[in-house]
């Protein structure tokens, strides 16, 4: 599903260049649960960009589902955003003037669907995260758990062959936390590829797999061994 080889980062700030990433080499299998950790300036949140085609590397290889991503177009990284990838961010990113249902139809109206196929590809997707009943709440109307929720629902109504989580749990107690964790697992047992940023050793355990990164390398790569089931 993903495979990195030798992917380079680089940044300059004031005519000094600093190396975000230093030759990372990845595998991640289709239908695995994968969480990339690492203190602050270790290089997983530039990596999972990379993943996730929001930025371009300055050397190495990245192919998603066997494609190359490393020559695409902007046009073609964008398409490959909306069709191939979910993303859940910390932050919800929700329009907070639209309706639940409407910010999950979001990404079908860039893909040209109907408008009677994204309300119920949106209820389905809805459903499937437990807030079927909240379609016509606003953000601002429903708690931060249920905010991610809706967030990943998003990620989810396009059929994204692999969902990124970008701290998705980092706003939330320990409830909505622990709610959150057990929307993803259930996506995963239901085949989706799932690849979380986090800080926090107490989520991670609930994935299957441990990436740690440390100074833009990966210093370990294991499977959890306690992990946590919901």
């Amino acid at each position: 599903m993903i495979e990195v080889s030798r992917v380079v980062k680089k940044y300059s700030t004031g005519g000094i260049e600093f190396i975000a990433l230093k030759g990372i080499d990845l595998k991640i299998k289709k239908g695995e649960f994968t969480s990339i950790m690492g203190p602050s300036g270790s290089g997983k949140s530039t990596f999972m960009n990379i993943l996730g085609c929001l930025d371009r590397m300055d050397g190495g290889v990245y192919k998603l589902n066997g494609r190359d991503m490393s020559n695409l177009t902007d046009n073609e990284l964008a398409y490959v955003r909306n069709k191939e990838i979910g993303f859940v961010f910390q932050a919800f990113n929700l329009l907070p003037r639209m309706t639940i249902l409407e910010n999950v139809e979001l990404p079908m109206i860039y893909s040209g669907v109907s408008k009677k196929e994204r309300k119920e590809r949106a209820i389905n997707a809805l459903e499937k995260v437990g807030l079927k009943d909240k379609i016509k709440n606003k953000s601002n109307e429903i708690s931060g758990g249920q905010r991610q929720r809706v967030a990943i629902a998003r990620a989810i109504v396009n059929n994204p062959k692999v969902i990124m989580a970008d701290e998705p749990t980092g706003n939330l107690d320990t409830k909505s936390t622990k709610a959150i964790m057990k929307v993803f697992q259930e996506l995963n047992n239901e085949g989706a590829t799932v690849v979380m940023v986090t800080h926090e050793p107490d989520v991670a355990v609930y994935t299957k797999r441990i990436v740690k990164f440390r100074d833009g390398e990966i210093i370990s790569d294991e499977q959890v061994k306690d992990r946590i089931i919901i």
